[in-house]
């Protein structure tokens, strides 16, 4: 018989250039690759529709998503209110599958008496309460840091709705321990994140400029990012790049009097591919333990030597994958040791030997598809 799945989605899964619509779109595609029929439910914001995405799915809807003052006058999270619509929960009740809610963000109806029946499975991308914190902390503007500490307060007061999956889909080892102890009656299972590589791709040899990357539009990444510029690439006597999408004019300014330090705006997926495979090195620091870095997950598939901070790797299992290095000073002499060594092919495939299967899309596909369909 036939398999099918609604997918809710908190934003349009394409194009898969950030962060859990990455995870989102390639689970998909991974599902789809088992014969999955999957019923797409996506709210649209600040993306296009795409309709690269029929070729995967068997139907896809789209919901407007309601921002702005009157959404985030509600008790609820604003990002949970502001995707609620009777459009969806109609369209839900038309049949009688599973429900996939990715990430909190998705799960207004995850607790409605009229889905009762129905499996339901949450996907966790983060421990929300805990990241609007640490986005709080980021944040040098009044009116967004305060946004971010009563969101903050609203997720931890409505995570108490998850009791009402059946099975939770962890990113990481820490984030599963955290549920474990806050439900300790659900099925809960570590499923580290879907990503866009079935294959190691990293080069062999050695380069000559060092690289950070992610969404720069992000609190957290601006403050990662003006901490490297600052304290670690302004003080290396290499060529560094800074790759990321929505760069604010802070960082920008500030990259701008060092002429070693250079920005790639909105680069494109290929220019991307190209800088991750290129680079000697990827600095990658973060500073709040939230989750699982994709960009991390991407950098030791497809790149060279990783420089990675506790943080970055917590909760991961990747850490064996990095140098680690958590202070400015150890940065810097790791740099200046890595920038001689080129990677060979035999350090690569041991990489490789390491990865497969635990992070291999193939594998975590076909253990979704047995939880969803093959366990009671």
């Amino acid at each position: 018989m036939d398999k099918y799945l609604n997918i809710i989605s908190f934003n349009i899964p394409w194009p898969a250039n950030y962060g859990g619509i990455i995870d989102v779109f390639y689970k998909i595609k991974a599902l789809h690759q088992l014969g999955v029929k999957i019923i797409l439910h996506c709210f649209e914001y600040e993306r296009p529709q795409a309709p690269e995405l029929e070729a995967l799915c068997e139907k896809v809807y789209y919901y407007k998503r309601h921002t702005g003052i009157v959404a985030n006058m509600t008790l609820l999270p604003y990002n949970v209110y502001s995707r609620k619509s009777p459009e969806l929960i109609a369209n839900l009740l038309k049949n009688e599958y599973p429900i996939l809610f990715e990430g909190l963000h998705s799960c207004y109806y995850i607790n409605d008496p009229r889905l009762k029946n129905r499996k339901k499975i949450y996907r966790e991308s983060n421990i929300e309460h805990d990241y609007f914190r640490h986005l709080a902390i980021a944040e040098k503007n009044l009116i967004k840091k305060t946004f971010f500490l009563v969101e903050a307060f609203r997720f931890e007061k409505y995570q108490k709705v998850l009791k009402h999956a059946d099975l939770m889909l962890t990113v990481s080892t820490s984030d599963t321990e955290y549920l474990q102890k806050a439900f300790p009656d659900k099925s809960i299972e570590y499923m580290p994140s879907f990503h866009p590589n079935d294959q190691i791709t990293a080069q062999p040899g050695q380069s000559d400029f060092i690289l950070y990357h992610g969404k720069l539009s992000v609190a957290e990444n601006t403050q990662a990012a003006l901490f490297l510029v600052k304290h670690v690439f302004s003080q290396l006597p290499y060529t560094c790049m800074i790759a990321g999408m929505n760069p604010p004019a802070e960082l920008q300014k500030v990259i701008a009097y060092h002429p070693n330090i250079h920005l790639e705006a909105n680069p494109s997926k290929e220019r991307m591919n190209q800088l991750t495979q290129e680079a000697q090195i990827h600095v990658l620091i973060t500073f709040q333990a939230t989750g699982l870095k994709l960009k991390l997950l991407n950098s030791i598939f497809a790149g060279r030597h990783i420089v990675a901070n506790h943080l970055m790797t917590a909760g991961s299992g990747l850490e064996q994958f990095c140098h680690i290095a958590d202070t400015a000073d150890e940065i810097i002499r790791t740099c200046n040791q890595l920038m001689k060594q080129p990677i060979d092919e035999t350090s690569i495939q041991q990489r490789e030997n390491l990865l497969f299967p635990a992070f291999s899309n193939k594998n975590q596909g076909e253990r979704l598809y047995q939880l969803i369909y093959e366990k009671s």
